[in-house]
């Protein structure tokens, strides 16, 4: 498939049994979640008829499409779009990471920057509500939002600076807070989330074309910029205070939060608005699943809802693999345990650190593992950034923790100072995929496989 970019390397070394299928089952579920597959397979025209899931939409009646959209996983979504609609598109724009220009005509593309929001950022914000006021009662707007959007295209209220929402996004982000706390907080700091680009296309009609990127599948957390929003003000300043935040934010931001009605969400109970989920973690854990079993592998899924902090995640997903190796349970072996669509966090203190929640699972997991268990632990983000990083994540195993003593690197005070992608370079077990152009959170794989075995033919 190609998708793992150093596969060779990264198998050339260590336990390369288990690290061979670790790698074969990330590039299984990276494949299954791309976007532009999904989208041609939930779309279809049929002279005026346009199909979008469950619903028809009569062409002939609708005056224009337009297309706007933000995130990791847009570019592909409104590729697919464009291919499918060409020249009934009258006009859009979707907002994407720096790098990820794609081959769109109709549709214009805008390079924005990610994790924290930048001028571009906000400009790209400013592109999608022109596109949005143009929209009127006759016409027929595609959204493709998709994990990343909240630093893509991002819009500050008024009274607060572009700075003040960055140090905003910073200081989230560094907190150990998950990505509902984060984005419940985020949602009611703008001018575009919680619904609010929804009610500058109203009263055209909508149709959210998504991938999920929370564990659940929330919606107002995944396409929160046109969905009703579920979270409130109060929820927002609950969780600064949780996390010891609300006296570091920007005085202007706490003077919009304690605005109260004024910072609430709109009300969209009256748009008509149809979400399409093309992709969560389930897709590709059954994906992963079927070609395990092609292997002659046992699979179980451990989780979809994988979070907490990195370390600790993985330092469970190890004493699991253990429990494997030695009681034979919950699964026997040769065996395979799969998890996408959770997503741990690093809590730091300072700077963001060398490294990634996913570098930094694999890393918790080492300590745990022994020379004398046939295991390998890959971890990665399935956008090909983990952390904003170069690389998707890290693959570990059995050998990992002696490999690093013989460098004179100590594993446990990587993970203090928060230096993953230092220590998994030396070893040469970064996961490098480039832009993947799809986001469903994290996707890990444990694979417990003796180096004896057969592979079933």
């Amino acid at each position: 498939m190609g998708i793992v970019a150093n596969f060779t390397e990264l198998d050339a070394h260590g336990m390369q049994i288990p690290r061979g299928i670790a790698l074969e089952l990330v590039q299984v579920g990276l494949a299954v979640l791309d976007p532009f597959s999904a989208v041609k397979g939930e779309v279809h025209l049929s002279r005026d008829q346009l199909h979008v899931g469950r619903r028809v939409y009569d062409l002939s009646e609708i005056e224009h499409i337009y297309v706007v959209g933000a995130g990791k996983a847009s570019l592909r979504i409104a590729e697919a779009l464009e291919e499918l609609l060409g020249d009934r598109i009258t006009d859009g724009v979707v907002v994407v990471r720096r790098g990820q220009r794609g081959c769109l005509s109709r549709i214009r593309t805008w390079e924005a920057d990610h994790p924290i929001p930048s001028e571009r950022s906000q400009r790209g914000a400013q592109l999608l509500f022109e596109v949005a006021n143009r929209a009127g009662a006759g016409d027929l707007v595609f959204v493709c939002v998709t994990g990343g959007s909240s630093a893509l295209a991002c819009y500050p209220p008024a009274g607060v600076s572009l700075t003040e929402k960055q140090e905003v996004h910073r200081l989230l982000l560094q907190s150990g807070a998950n990505i509902l706390e984060i984005n419940a907080v985020r949602k009611h700091v703008s001018e575009i989330k919680g619904g609010r680009l929804a009610r500058r296309i109203a009263p055209a009609k909508i149709v959210n074309l998504t991938i999920s990127d929370v564990a659940g599948d929330p919606l107002d957390y995944i396409t929160d910029l046109t969905v009703p929003d579920t979270s409130t003000v109060a929820d927002a300043i609950q969780v600064l205070h949780r996390y010891h935040l609300w006296d570091r934010m920007p005085e202007s931001v706490r003077q919009h939060l304690l605005q109260g009605e004024k910072a609430e969400s709109p009300d969209l109970s009256e748009v008509d608005i149809y979400t399409l989920m093309l992709a969560t973690g389930d897709t590709a854990c059954e994906a992963m699943a079927r070609r395990a079993a092609e292997l002659g592998l046992r699979s179980l899924v451990l989780s979809t809802f994988l979070e907490g902090e990195s370390r600790e995640a993985g330092i469970v997903l190890a004493t699991i693999a253990k429990e494997v190796v030695r009681k034979g349970r919950p699964i026997t072996p040769p065996c395979v345990l799969l998890g996408c669509g959770g997503e741990t966090t690093v809590t730091l203190e300072g700077n963001f650190g060398t490294g990634g929640p996913n570098q930094e699972l694999v890393l918790g997991a080492a300590l745990k593992l022994e020379p004398d268990e046939p295991v390998a632990i890959a971890a990665v983000d399935t956008d090909g950034a983990d952390g904003g990083t170069e690389f998707a994540g890290g693959l570990v195993d059995g050998l990992t923790r002696r490999r690093l003593e013989e460098k004179g690197i100590d594993l446990r005070t990587v993970l203090t100072d928060h230096l993953a992608s230092y220590a998994l370079r030396e070893l040469g077990d970064l996961i490098i995929t480039g832009q993947t152009h799809t986001n469903v959170n994290d996707m890990f794989v444990v694979a417990v496989v003796p180096e004896n075995f057969t592979f079933r033919k």
